[in-house]
Parts: structure tokens; sequence; C-alpha cells
């Protein structure tokens, strides 16, 4: 290895982080903890930010999962040439379902409360696979570059009972919504949904956008989502869902980034890493 390699850890208790940071000092003193996040959105900005060679993320943290974090760094980790996508090692607590889903996707994973013997056999897992050593043991079990994350995070998001055990809520099954009721002024104008052409997160608001009209409404894309017919409404970025019927097509370009050029909207919408594999040609 060429330089010293850094990591990150994310923990919202601030005595298990330290506790973590203690261990990594003594099992790896090489490693370089560049930074500490209390929660999911600081922890991204820190990670995009200061591009560790490791993250250590907390599954349950307040606002964002470990799991939503790890999504969000592989929808805007910057190209590759400039740094590898970091390795993802997962601190959780012992739950059969978690375990199963985490041991299926062959990411790394260490139990709550972290015991010293288990974090050295994940510390000579991540040395061997930051080697560039050609034979290094282990190493392409975790360097997978970032469309391997990818992968492995879509099959931990599939996981049955994974969110559950992480102890998000599942929303319960519905009709599908037909018409949004949105406050304009002193009216509530009703949309229906045939006519969103797709919607967007803003800070604590969703964009509402039609064909020739723009509106907010107060709420999350999450629990926008569940309401949604999925079939109908394709999610193609952490901030973006998009009637699918309303796109006209989906480019790449030279560096292989796809967007979707909308029937009846100026906008291109960018899709992400995460749900590129929605489009196939036939």
């Amino acid at each position: 290895m060429n330089r010293k390699p850094t990591a990150l850890i994310a923990e919202d208790e601030p005595l298990l982080a330290e506790h973590l940071r203690q261990q990594l000092t003594a099992l790896w003193p090489e490693l370089d903890i560049i930074a500490m996040a209390s929660s999911g959105p600081e922890a991204l900005a820190a990670a995009l930010k200061l591009q560790p060679a490791i993250c250590f993320l907390d599954i349950r943290m307040p606002g964002m999962t470990g799991l939503e974090l790890a999504q969000a760094l592989a929808e805007d980790w910057p190209d590759e040439t400039a740094a590898p996508f970091p390795l993802l090692v997962f601190v959780t607590a012992h739950d059969e379902y978690a375990l199963q889903a985490f041991e299926r996707a062959a990411v790394d994973y260490v139990l709550k409360p972290v015991q010293t013997e288990r974090l050295a056999r994940t510390c000579e897992r991540l040395r061997g696979a930051l080697s560039t050593a050609p034979d290094a043991p282990n190493a392409s079990e975790l360097s997978l570059g970032t469309q391997g994350v990818v992968a492995q995070l879509r099959e931990l998001l599939a996981a049955p009972g994974l969110a559950q055990a992480l102890g998000q809520q599942v929303p319960q099954a519905a009709a599908p919504l037909r018409v949004l009721q949105v406050s304009v002024g002193s009216a509530i104008q009703m949309v229906p949904i045939g006519d969103v052409v797709f919607f967007e997160a803003a800070d604590k608001y969703v964009r509402v956008l039609t064909a020739d009209r723009e509106y907010l409404i107060r709420a999350s894309l999450r629990e926008l989502l569940p309401q949604l017919d999925q079939q109908v409404f394709w999610q193609v970025h952490r901030s973006v869902v998009v009637r699918i019927d309303a796109v006209e097509r989906a480019q790449r370009d030279e560096a292989g980034r796809l967007s979707l050029q909308l029937r009846q909207r100026p906008e291109r919408l960018s899709v992400s890493r995460m749900h590129t594999h929605l489009f196939k040609g036939l």
C-alpha cells in the first residue's frame, strides 16, 4: 500500500463511536480515522469531501440508516478516476434477518458490542482489499468498485425482513393514490396522479411537476413512494420519481451516465447508479 489508509466512522452514540475508534487504533495503528460523524447526512457530506478508503456505518441512525447512507454514497460518489469507492463495513446489533442479508450480499459487518477478535478479522480483510498485491487474501471479496457495491446494496435492500430488523417502518399495502390534494393559497387543488410527470425531493417538500404546472407538497419522497403504483412511477434517483410513460428516451453520455428525456417537460432527469439496471433495451 502506497499511502496511509483512511477511514470514517458514522455512529450516533458518542461512547460507541469512541470505543470503535480506540479499538481500530489499537488493532491497526496505520489506519487514519479522518472523520467521526454522528448522523447520516453529516457522514455523507464528510465522506464525499474527504473520500476515505473505508467507512464504518452504524446501521441504525436517526434520519438516515446505514443502508440509506451507503446508497446515497453510491449515487453521489464521483467518478472513480479521482478516488475508488470506499470499502463499507456495517456495524449492527445481533439480528438474524440482518445478518443473513449481510452474509448473502458478501459485505462485511461487525456486531454490537464490537468484539476485538471479530474486528481484528475485519481489519485483516480490509488490509487485503486495500493492498495492491495481486495475491492479496480476500481482496476480490471487498474491492468491487462502485458498481459491485451497488449490486450488493440492491440485494441488501431487497432482503426479506431486513427493514423490520433495522427498525424501519414498513407501510401497509394500500390502493395506489389517484389524486393529490395540493394546497394552493387558500384553496386545495385536486391534481390527478396521471397528470404528474415527475416528483422531486426539495428539502422538507416534494416538487410535483405536471406538463405545465409545478406544485409543492409538504411531505417526503419516502412517505409518498408507498402510495404510488410502482409499475407506473419509477424511482430513478434518490430524489426523483418519474411516471415512466412520460419518458421518451433514456440516453447514455460518453462517460456512461444515463439521463431521461421527457415527452412533456424540458428537464433531463439523471438516473443514479442504483437505478440504471431498470433501463435495458430489448
